[in-house]
This record gives C-alpha cells, structure tokens and sequence, in this order.
C-alpha cells in the first residue's frame, strides 16, 4: 500500500504565468527609475568616482522587487537571476548586502506548484498508475529549481530519492522571459560588472531546449556519475528513473554552500572552495564535460567531507577535454610572453581581424585576472572580485579599453562563464587555496 501525506488540496493552482503580456507586465513592473538610480551609483561607484550618490535604501527595495518578480515568474527570469548571483561578489560591497540577499534566496526558493498539478504532471510523465512507483511522495515540494521543484520521496525498493517536476509551460515562459530580459539587460548589466549580459542571455537562450528536456538532464547526470563512482573528494547521485519532464535520483542531505558562505568557519571555506576547485577543472578530463550551473544552490558539503553536485541539465560537452589553448594562454601570461600571447589569441579569434592591440596592454589586462595562479596559495576575497570589476568597468582606463577590443569567441562562451561563476563562489566564500597545482594537474598545456 502506498503512502502519502495529507493530499487534500484546497489552494488555487499557481502554474507558471505563461502569456506573454502577464510575464512582460511582471518583468516590467520592476523598480526601472529606483534601479536606474542605483546603476548611476553603481557605475560611479565602479569608475572611481564618488559613491554618496548611492542610496542604500532605494537599492535594498529595489533588490526586494528583484527577487519579488524574478522569483515568481520562475523560468528564464528565475535562471537568469541565479546566473547573476554567483557575480555579486563583484560588485561594491555597500550595493551588494540587500542583492547578495535577494538573489541567493532565487538558489533555493520559488512559489511552488498545488499538488494537484503536481501530481498531473507525474501522471503524465511515469503513467496513471506513478503512485506505485513510490513507497511514500511528499506532496510539499522540499526545493525549487529554475524551471521545476524537487519532492522528498521514497522509491518502492526502499531508496529515499528526490523527485524533480517540471513546471507546466515551462518551455513557454522561459522563451517569453529570455526575450523579455534582452529589454533590460542594461538594468542588470550592473549586477555584472566587466561583464556582458547580452551574451549571458543568449548563451541561456541558446541552450533552452536541451535544459527543458529532463531525459538530456538524467544522461548527462549518469554520465558525471559513472565518471566520478567512488570518487574520494565529489559524489554525483544516482539517476534512478527519468522522463521528458520528471527525473528521479538519489536524495543528497547536505550543508549547501550557501549556508557556509553565510556561517561556515575559515576551514570549511577552504576545503568547500577546494573540493569546487578540483571539480570544475577535472571533469573535462574525467566527464568530458563541464557542469554549466555554477551557483551555490547545486552544490553541498556532506558529512563525510565529500562535495556533492547536482543538476546537470546546462553542461558543456568537450569531447576532447579542456582546450589546451586555455592552459597555453595561462602560461604565456604568467610567464610575461607578451607578444606571443597577443598571437595565441588572434589564432583562437580573441582578436577580431583587422583590431590592433598593443601586446603589453593585454598582458597587463590579463595578469591580474589569472593573480590565484601566481602563487602557490592564494585567498580569493570579495575585494579582489570588486577591485578587478572596477578595473575593467572605469571608462578611463586603458584595461577598459583593451578588453573592449578582445573578442570571445562563441565555442569559449560557456567555458568563460562557468569559470567566472566558480571564482564568484570562490570570492563569496573567502577560500584560500592551492589553485595553482589543481590546473598544474589538469589544464592540458599549461605545464608544459
């Protein structure tokens, strides 16, 4: 006999909004004059100038809003807001404390589905009779995801396991909202400092369809697994049964990362932001992928010390591994070879053909965005992520300059991405690290 908990339901269904005009109406119900206000601080803040101008309270309310609408609409919007999030190490701390706040609350929290709709959803995804699938299903969803919510169940043979539903329309509000965002990229533009979010959204747009089928999802997860059975420092859960829009795994309890960038004491920084470190620069080797969700609501510390990661239905596939023209240009850097670096990235279409560059000014614009491998420890701190965004964001600098002339490539977007997302968690959680002997072992051609 299955058994469930209380399945009354008397609360109104709360599908995703789905019509364009509703999500648009939402999107632009966000605070533009009292956020534009604090992007004009902002922007001064990150050009040097003066930062009075600023106002705590108008940011704090408008970051309130942000997670209001954002968290609602769930989809692309929701995506895109935990895609920011892992960036707000950068930016200056008095305009970070009420964003910091928002957005990690988009990591783990979203209106959840009624059971009813809930239960629709499993119907038509494992068949009429899904209840006998399971020894027990929890009607309360334990988490939210961008574009679906996770249940605490127990499967028939016993397994606790956890449940992830897709949102109903889900397909459809994340292309609403991925269009609707383009409108106000230059509003978000400054929760990212030194970085495009145009490219952001349409690299996110671009990989839609593959996240919003789940069978993608549970393959790409089976094929981390199997890569990393037995693994001493990451565990990967187990898929145990999937479809296009359900997929079951092992349930993980653990501390998220986010709890230890909040409370966690100097040593679990270190070891979380090294366990982060090891992951994310030997799965090209190991997986021949790269998991493309850097934000700290997938991952967990256990107990046994292991780091534990979950969905993976954004990756990167690198059939070939990591390209050793990224370890090329680390050493190049490193090693002062101005010129010859200049060469390596015109080859690789850094450079645009025809775009002069001064080869010392790209070398200057570099080194201090590869400073974690000049040592053999080194402490990535909130201040560095802001002290590099201010260099690349102040017009009058000639690094601002330089890295408006650099080009990247579209095949390098994601690993750009996903790199700069893990180094945002590095910043957020003060980890001091041995960075440079884990590239040493595992960036081809930058040992050699």
């Amino acid at each position: 006999m299955t058994e469930f908990r209380d399945s009354t339901d008397d609360r109104v269904d709360t599908a995703m909004p789905r019509r364009t005009a509703m999500r648009t109406a939402k999107l632009a119900s966000l605070p533009l004059g009292i956020a534009g206000r604090a992007v004009g601080g902002w922007g001064k803040r990150l050009t040097g100038q003066s930062a009075e101008e600023v106002n705590a309270a108008l940011s704090a309310k408008a970051a309130e809003q942000l997670f209001e609408v954002l968290g609602t609409l769930k989809g692309g919007a929701m995506k895109f807001g935990q895609a920011l999030s892992v960036f707000e190490a950068a930016v200056p701390e008095e305009m970070a404390a009420p964003y910091r706040e928002a957005l990690t609350k988009l990591q783990a929290a979203a209106p959840p589905m009624s059971p009813k709709q809930t239960r629709r959803v499993l119907a038509e995804q494992l068949g009429r009779s899904w209840a006998d699938r399971f020894a027990e299903f929890e009607d309360e969803p334990a988490a939210a995801a961008s574009i679906g919510q996770v249940h605490r169940a127990v499967w028939h043979d016993g397994r606790e396991v956890a449940v992830k539903v897709q949102y109903p329309g889900a397909d459809e509000a994340l292309h609403s909202d991925l269009r609707q965002l383009q409108r106000f990229s230059r509003l978000f533009q400054a929760l990212v400092p030194g970085t495009e979010v145009k490219p952001l959204l349409a690299e996110l747009s671009a990989r839609m369809s593959e996240e919003l089928d789940y069978r993608t999802e549970a393959d790409n997860q089976r094929a981390f697994a199997k890569a990393f059975h037995g693994d001493g420092q990451v565990f990967i859960p187990k898929v145990v049964a999937s479809a296009p829009k359900v997929i079951v795994s092992e349930w993980v309890t653990g501390t998220p990362l986010a709890e230890i960038i909040r409370d966690g004491t100097p040593e679990q920084r270190n070891e979380a932001g090294r366990l982060l470190a090891e992951f994310h620069y030997s799965s090209p080797a190991r997986a021949r992928m790269l998991h493309s969700d850097p934000h700290p609501g997938n991952f967990l510390l256990l107990d046994d010390g292991r780091l534990c990661v979950i969905d993976f239905g954004a990756v990167a596939r690198l059939p070939e591994g990591a390209p050793p023209t990224l370890g090329v240009i680390m050493r190049l850097a490193l090693q002062g070879r101005s010129e010859e670096l200049l060469d390596a990235l015109r080859a690789e279409g850094f450079v645009r053909p025809g775009t002069e560059l001064d080869a010392d000014d790209v070398h200057a614009y570099l080194l201090p965005l590869i400073a974690p491998l000049t040592a053999d420890r080194f402490h990535f701190t909130r201040r560095w992520a802001q002290k590099q965004a201010m260099r690349m964001g102040d017009t009058r600098s000639t690094d601002f300059h330089t890295g408006r002339s650099l080009n990247l490539p579209p095949n390098w977007l994601l690993i750009h991405r996903v790199t700069a997302g893990a180094v945002g968690i590095l910043c957020q959680l003060d980890a001091e690290l041995e960075l440079r002997a884990i590239v040493e072992r595992w960036q081809p051609g930058f040992a050699a």
